[in-house]
């Protein structure tokens, strides 16, 4: 059973960013979702980044709602 904390610093951990409020708001600044695009398909996720944000989604996972977020401040 996954009792890791699900939040926002979490999930840039689990996709293997580097998660302080800093380097989130330079991630944030430095990337944008193209009109329409879904999250998984930026080019800035490698494969499995993708498959992750994906499968949160498609599967409702604990995640989801972190990956929902991060849909939303990465979308103009």
């Amino acid at each position: 059973m996954d009792t890791s904390p699900h939040n926002f610093a979490a999930l840039f951990k689990q996709l293997g960013l580097p998660n302080s409020h800093q380097e989130i708001d330079a991630f944030l600044a430095a990337h944008r979702l193209a009109d329409g695009q879904a999250l998984a398909d930026a080019p800035f996720w490698n494969a499995a980044q993708a498959e992750f944000l994906r499968e949160a989604l498609e599967e409702d996972s604990d995640w989801a709602e972190e990956v929902d977020e991060l849909a939303c401040r990465l979308s103009r």
